[in-house]
């Protein structure tokens, strides 16, 4: 008999819930109801569970199983949907890119994940042929007409099938989930089947509690990243995926969405939140059905987050949370945001760690900070990713002591509320000071005519290095006053030694502004 402190269990493997079977458990108890609904057109769960089953054989009769790679270049469509649930159901690794990225960036994606099987939107041709050139593709599937040598992504859903999801192990990928590369070649974070059934049950606790069928979704950004995530949650529950008619995020149509299917919720990045919130449509619609509008990717300046309220009401949900955690680090729930500075408490801060998530901020050499005192985020727990394929230089600077280092920089108050102060990578040394470009730019963003900014470093050949603002502002702003109203709100070695005024700020395909766009912008005015 083993002691009363030893525990003998045998396990021949760590056996988990295929994702693909989200959509069986769905469709089995919502057969006729819808999934996914474009315009005028919809498709039900039982006829998505359908047409992912025949895909599903049909990529089985290519050749294309367990641990296959199928890359994905396309814009948010009902066939793109499918062929993430078909990629889980065969145990098939899903390597969806960002449409907007470049040809030579897909070709790189191609090449980099070893895809076996492209599926791309006809638009794109000449990223397929890129790809094609790059890669060792044994297969390419049009989501349209098929080109000569190719197969149309419609004529492999055409048969009525059972197919039984692959077995999985907890570690097995599902997904890999590349980086937006602002730092350089992009990564491919591997996303497991154990992982991400955590990761869909954590955002269902964390995030929209209560979910059910008779909810709505709006899809807004691209399914790609983090919009993809929080579908999969959604046909987890039962509840119907509204896409955009167009392509374009226009926000009138946002909300004549929102009010003819009564849609509860929705994942957004703060530029999509903000946008919203601007909008003169947000006043000519009914918005209440709104519960839980989700806003993450990167900070929300205080006055943006009061607008949204203001406008939008007490529905929005802050998450802080990198691709390789898949969302997961913290939370601030809709409680906890208030239009009023004295009621909201725990100003600038993205919320506290998620279900089953532990944070700590933490020195150059590993050790924790004490309270207050800022340091790199840190983190540990389930979500977090299994690790960069085949880029062991990454995994080792990306974890300490098994803990991910997110990059980020922040400091955490007693209660173990998280705020955020910046990237490691935004930091600047101006005269031997550290400057953190986030806590300058909420202090701008209090300026009534500023409608956005971003500071970031540049060289000077006296201080090392000095800030620049990239500035949105109204038409009529006096930049005399307004450096005036600076120098009178902010310590003069933080103040940005240069202005730039722009009609809007350079956003990346994810909708994120990135220092580095931005610096390239204020650069290219001096050439």
């Amino acid at each position: 008999m083993p002691g009363e402190n030893q525990l003998n269990i045998q396990r021949s493997s760590n056996r988990v819930m295929n994702l693909g079977h989200f959509l069986t458990q769905s469709a089995n108890r919502l057969k006729d109801s819808p999934a996914l609904i474009r315009g005028d057109h919809s498709v039900s769960f039982g006829e998505l569970n359908r047409r992912v089953n025949s895909a599903c054989r049909a990529l089985q009769g290519l050749g294309i199983g367990k641990g296959d790679r199928i890359l994905v270049q396309s814009r948010n469509s009902f066939a793109m949907f499918e062929t993430m649930f078909a990629a889980f159901r065969l145990g098939a690794v899903w390597v969806p890119v960002n449409f907007r990225l470049l040809e030579d960036e897909v070709a790189f994606i191609a090449e980099h994940s070893g895809a076996k099987v492209l599926v791309y939107d006809p638009v794109f041709k000449s990223h397929r042929d890129a790809a094609k050139k790059q890669g060792e593709l044994e297969h390419v599937i049009s989501l349209g007409e098929a080109d000569a040598g190719e197969l149309a992504w419609n004529e492999l859903v055409v048969e009525d099938v059972v197919y039984e999801e692959c077995a999985v192990d907890h570690n097995d990928p599902c997904w890999f989930f590349f980086t937006s590369g602002t730092t350089g070649r992009p990564k491919a974070a591997v996303l497991t089947h154990g992982q991400m059934g955590f990761v869909i049950t954590n955002y269902l606790a964390d995030l929209f509690p209560g979910l059910g069928p008779s909810d709505a979704s709006l899809i807004v950004a691209p399914l790609s990243h983090g919009a993809g995530i929080h579908q999969i949650a959604q046909v987890a529950r039962g509840v119907v995926s509204v896409f955009l008619d167009g392509e374009r995020f226009d926000t009138e149509q946002v909300f004549a969405l929102i009010e003819r299917h009564k849609i509860t919720n929705a994942f957004t990045v703060p530029t999509i939140l903000k946008t919203m919130a601007d909008s003169e449509a947000v006043d000519r619609y009914d918005h209440s059905s709104l519960r839980h509008l989700i806003y993450a990717g990167s900070p929300t300046y205080r006055v943006d987050q009061q607008k949204a309220l203001e406008k939008l009401g007490p529905c929005i949900v802050q998450y802080f949370g990198l691709g390789e955690v898949t969302g997961n680090i913290t939370v601030l729930p809709s409680y906890l945001h208030h239009i009023d500075d004295e009621m909201q408490g725990h100003i600038g801060s993205c919320g506290y760690a998620r279900s089953a998530m532990q944070v700590e901020i933490q020195d150059a050499e590993g050790a924790r900070m004490p309270i207050g005192e800022t340091g790199e985020i840190c983190v540990i727990g389930p979500a977090v990713f299994s690790g960069y394929y085949d880029n062991p230089q990454a995994n080792e600077k990306a974890f300490r002591n098994g803990w991910f280092r997110t990059g980020d920089r922040g400091h955490m108050d007693e209660q173990g509320f998280v705020y955020i102060t910046g990237r490691e990578s935004d930091m600047y040394i101006s005269g031997g000071s550290n400057i953190y470009p986030r806590e300058i730019e909420e202090k701008i963003m209090q300026h009534p005519q500023v409608r956005e900014c971003a500071i970031v470093g540049m060289p000077d050949p006296k201080w090392g290095e000095v800030g620049a603002l990239a500035l949105v502002a109204e038409s009529d702003l006096d930049l005399d006053e307004f450096t005036a109203w600076m120098a009178s709100k902010i310590a003069s070695y933080k103040l940005p030694r240069r202005v730039e005024l722009f009609e809007q700020l350079p956003t990346s395909g994810y909708g994120k502004v990135t220092k580095i766009l931005v610096r390239e912008a204020i650069l290219a005015r001096d050439e």
